[in-house]
């Protein structure tokens, strides 16, 4: 079983960029799709974007343009390019396998922290 490592988070000013990258402990070769997550409180959890086997990507409507998904096979590593930074974006963001039906026992990484604001 893989498992997640999120890390890059941070304070950043609207308008601003972050990296965010996500450490598997194992390979990442044969998981076909590969997403990225953010929780707010009070909310559920979002799908922000999808990278597949192919190098192909998805992201929701609300980031579309802005951020960039993409991993590195040999590194065992993906990672989230979030560029031009809006405040409805704080969020902590999460790594995983894509799940299109998440179960409430899914085991989800510690996170990382993503504060937009002035």
């Amino acid at each position: 079983q893989v498992q997640f490592v999120e890390s890059g988070g941070g304070l950043v000013q609207p308008g601003g960029s972050l990296r965010l990258s996500c450490a598997a402990s194992g390979s990442i070769l044969n998981i076909y799709v590969l997403a990225w997550y953010r929780l707010v409180p009070g909310a559920q959890r979002e799908l922000v974007a999808t990278i597949d086997s192919d190098g192909l990507t998805t992201y929701s409507s609300s980031v579309k343009g802005r951020f960039t998904i993409s991993k590195d096979n040999a590194k065992n590593t993906m990672y989230l390019q979030m560029n031009s930074l809006r405040p409805e974006d704080t969020a902590v963001y999460y790594c995983n396998k894509f799940i299109p039906t998440i179960p409430e026992e899914e085991y989800w990484g510690p996170g990382t922290r993503v504060t937009v604001s002035t």
